[in-house]
């Protein structure tokens, strides 16, 4: 991504293009206005050249505001549009390339202050300092600056400069003329020649969900559930089509991962039901070693269904892309109604589970990819408002509102069940005890032994099954459904009755999406805690 300006960017463009990479060019006015900032026919050729072979290209031109107390009016007109795109482009880019020699300026817009907005989010006239002191207690992993230490004098000039001692301190006579870092907000190493790992596992992450992108391409294609049923709808704005195609990708594979994890919990916890039959028939019924034997190897097909599992990562897998296809779901109705954040300069990958594990940064990253054509140039279209209310809100029976409340009843069911088969247990072991007590000493050896196993065996199931439920968070679930089915429906009523004031259902739908996204950053970290290990299977099935 760059906006192509004459020097360095042009420059960056130049090698992008030699290494074959697709050009997004965001522009600080319209391209009328820029061409005239240009300094001589040769880099203005160079620019539409560029603009040509670029995939996008758009303009971020906005209505300058009043130059705020301490800028000179003239100042705050020119440099407005360029601080306005290093903000844009601070925000939406997973690596900050910064060709500069590092000195501090307070020059709006400038490489420093760019930097220092990647690293802070704070750019004098544009962020305020609560912004900064929110910013400096949290890992982030929008920090990354790949730092180009380069000077913006020519090498002759340097040593004219040095041999004349003109250069007023800015380079020492031993520093290299070139030389580059990591450049991050690490209090320890800020600076170093390795990528930080945290970045490495972030980048690992990313590059997981494309391949899984990749390798199912076709089966995506075949069996996706879009949030776009009809790409004609004069409703949607453009761009809007890029968070689709990501969301499709990732609610396909989070569906494909979660049959596999449901999978292995079921394999898990029915071959301790078999275990524990195994023991109980050892200890109760016949004290024959190949109960034992068939213990172990129950254990062992539970043991290694949960190896597998956890080598492929599995749960992880599920868990994240949920996480992600619900976090574009917001990020796609947010930008067709044109709802934008309470802050001009942040955006829904922003904020979206970064008080949590720094490792979710790459679903922020993918985010940030997928939103940056609609957040370049926000819809103000009405229509997408009662596109967002129609199909995201919906009503009882379509939307979120008719999903959750659909939901809830089935998990609701499934409780039931579980509650059911624990009182069938007790009543079978009530029975049972009540029969010793009455005709024990009648019953033959071989009876009793069944009725101990019986006994066992339905207190095995019930424990089983409600260990299953707990796995799968069926009543953390439960409370989860009715909890969002309630904020649908309070959004719902107050959407219909702010029908005729689009600015507040914009407002309405803002709120919503935050909780919504609050709701699954908690729903998230809750079941990351829930998988099995190989103790858990033993202590269940002995």
């Amino acid at each position: 991504m760059s906006p192509l300006a004459e020097g360095a960017d042009l420059l960056v463009a130049e090698v992008a293009d030699e290494l074959s990479l697709e050009l997004w060019v965001p522009l600080p006015k319209t391209m009328e206005e820029y061409r005239g900032d240009f300094g001589s026919e040769e880099t203005l050729a160079q620019f539409e050249y560029f603009c040509d072979k670029a995939t996008k290209v758009f303009d971020l031109a906005h209505d300058i505001p009043p130059a705020p107390e301490g800028f000179e009016e003239g100042n705050w007109r020119s440099s407005y549009p360029y601080a306005a795109m290093g903000t844009f482009l601070s925000a939406h880019c997973h690596i900050l390339l910064a060709l500069w020699d590092g000195r501090e300026s307070d020059a709006l817009g400038g490489t420093a202050q760019v930097v220092r907005f990647h690293h802070d989010d704070v750019m004098e006239g544009f962020t305020s300092s609560t912004v900064e002191s929110q910013q400096m207690m949290l890992d982030d992993e929008s920090d990354l600056v790949f730092h180009i230490i380069c000077s913006r004098l020519s090498h002759a000039e340097r040593v004219e400069g040095r041999v004349e001692g003109r250069v007023e301190g800015r380079m020492e006579t031993d520093e290299p003329e070139i030389d580059w870092c990591w450049y991050t907000k690490d209090q320890d190493h800020p600076r170093s020649k390795d990528l930080p790992g945290q970045h490495l596992l972030i980048f690992k992450r990313a590059s997981e969900f494309s391949k899984d992108a990749q390798d199912f391409a076709e089966q995506i294609e075949a069996a996706k559930w879009p949030l776009i049923e009809n790409e004609d709808d004069e409703r949607l704005p453009e761009g809007v089509g890029e968070i689709d195609r990501i969301y499709n990708m990732a609610d396909w594979l989070a569906m494909y991962y979660q049959k596999k994890t449901l999978r292995t919990l079921l394999i898990t916890h029915w071959m301790a039901f078999l275990m524990g039959l195994m023991f109980l028939l050892y200890s109760d019924f016949e004290s024959l070693r190949s109960f034992l034997y068939a213990f172990l190897v129950f254990f062992g097909v539970a043991a290694g269904a949960q190896v597998w599992a956890k080598r492929n990562n599995w749960q992880r897998k599920y868990l994240d892309y949920r996480t992600l296809a619900e976090g574009l779901r917001v990020q796609f109705y947010w930008a067709v109604a044109g709802v934008a954040s309470e802050s001009k300069w942040k955006f829904t990958h922003d904020t979206f589970l970064q008080s949590q594990d720094p490792e979710f940064g790459w679903i922020r990253n993918v985010m940030r990819v997928a939103g940056f054509r609609c957040d370049a140039v926000p819809n103000r279209d009405t229509k997408g408002v009662e596109f967002t209310i129609q199909e995201w809100v919906g009503s009882s029976t379509g939307g979120q509102l008719g999903y959750y409340k659909r939901k809830t009843s089935e998990k609701i069911k499934r409780h039931e069940l579980t509650e059911k088969l624990g009182r069938l247990s007790l009543a079978v072991n009530v029975i049972t005890v009540f029969t010793f007590l009455l005709v024990g000493e009648l019953l033959p050896d071989l009876a009793q032994s069944f009725l101990y196993v019986l006994m066992g065996s339905t207190l095995l199931l019930y424990a089983v099954r409600e260990g299953y439920t707990y796995a799968v968070g069926t009543k953390e679930l439960i409370k989860q459904f009715e909890f969002m089915y309630r904020i649908f429906d309070n959004a719902y009523q107050r959407l219909n009755l702010a029908k005729d004031d689009v600015e507040k259902q914009r407002i309405i739908l803002l709120a919503l999406g935050q909780s919504a996204l609050d709701e699954h950053s908690d729903w998230t970290l809750m079941n990351r805690e829930r998988s099995l290990d190989e103790k858990e299977i033993w202590l269940m099935g002995s």
